[in-house]
């Protein structure tokens, strides 16, 4: 349903999409379903309530709503091997009107779900992306879908990183500032561009390992924050052609010994020895020329092809 569709439409879609992945969970399969948004299904409801001199309640919904999400979200399931083994993964969108979170259906879908991801809009437009504030993102699964390494490594960090956004709103009032303040506002603005990814580049488990292992052991301290993202592309480099066995450890074990932490941090002294922004910065250009000439002649080749099968 868009948005120009009648609110019965936009009330009913939901349901049915739901129907359609439930056909997929139930024959063994597995499915995923996306609802953008269901904010917007909250608003049909209540228009179609209001239109039928329901009760209004807070912020005129119906007294039902809450109902009208659980219903529809706890049909997301994992089903018995009995059963067939399928599953059904559901991801509500719901829209928040000026960042405010406790609003009336987000807090209705929180309490729903098994966690949420809360993206800022101020984040987004300060180039920090994926805008996600660390703050308000919680997983209710928790470290028992993680590996044991990011469960150790990402606690000390989300804390670095609490500490760091309460120090950074402080520091804008104070004038003179103690060591330790400077440090973990350092470390703070240093990790939140290590957390910067580039669109459509994924990383694998180990690599995201020992970024957050050089992040939050101080290896980046001294590099210069607009430099954290080209030492991160530097880092990887030199991991993927120098240090496999060392990746393929890490993602077997799941968590990081003595034996492959002395090898980490070799890969990391290693990188920071040979670390030059200047030079991963022409490498970088010169990738990004290889990568749209390819695309160009790519192209022309399709192009050429096309011709032949008009003619």
């Amino acid at each position: 349903a868009t948005a120009s569709d009648p609110a019965p439409m936009q009330f009913i879609a939901p349901y049915a999409g739901c129907t359609m992945a439930e056909y997929f969970r139930d024959n063994a399969m597995h499915a995923l379903i996306v609802y953008d948004d269901l904010s917007k299904q909250a608003v049909a409801y209540r228009q179609m309530s209001l239109l039928l001199r329901r009760p209004p309640g807070r912020e005129a919904y119906p007294g039902d709503v809450f109902y009208l999400h659980s219903r529809l979200l706890e049909r997301a399931a994992k089903l018995s091997d009995e059963m067939g083994a399928g599953s059904l993964t559901a991801l509500p969108i719901i829209e928040t009107q000026a960042g405010d979170v406790s609003a009336y259906i987000p807090t209705n879908v929180i309490s729903i779900t098994d966690g949420q991801i809360f993206l800022e809009s101020d984040l987004f437009y300060a180039g920090i992306r994926p805008a996600i504030n660390v703050g308000l993102s919680v997983s209710r699964v928790g470290g028992a879908a993680q590996t044991k390494a990011m469960k150790k490594l990402a606690g000390t960090m989300r804390l670095d990183l609490a500490q760091y956004r309460e120090m950074a709103a402080f520091s804008q009032f104070a004038s003179d500032l103690d060591a330790s303040t400077r440090k973990l506002l350092a470390r703070g603005e240093r990790l939140t561009q290590l957390l910067k990814q580039k669109q459509y580049q994924p990383l694998r488990v180990s690599e995201q390992i020992i970024g957050v292992y050089a992040g939050t052991k101080g290896y980046l301290d001294d590099i210069e924050p607009k430099d954290v993202g080209l030492f991160e592309d530097h880092l990887l480099e030199i991991l993927r052609s120098s240090y496999t066995k060392l990746l393929d450890g890490i993602e077997a074990k799941g968590e990081l010994p003595e034996a492959l932490e002395a090898e980490v941090k070799q890969a990391l002294q290693s990188a920071k020895a040979s670390f030059n922004p200047a030079d991963v910065t022409l490498k970088a250009r010169n990738r990004g020329s290889e990568t749209k000439e390819k695309a160009t002649t790519t192209q022309a080749a399709i192009n050429v092809a096309k011709g032949k099968t008009k003619r």
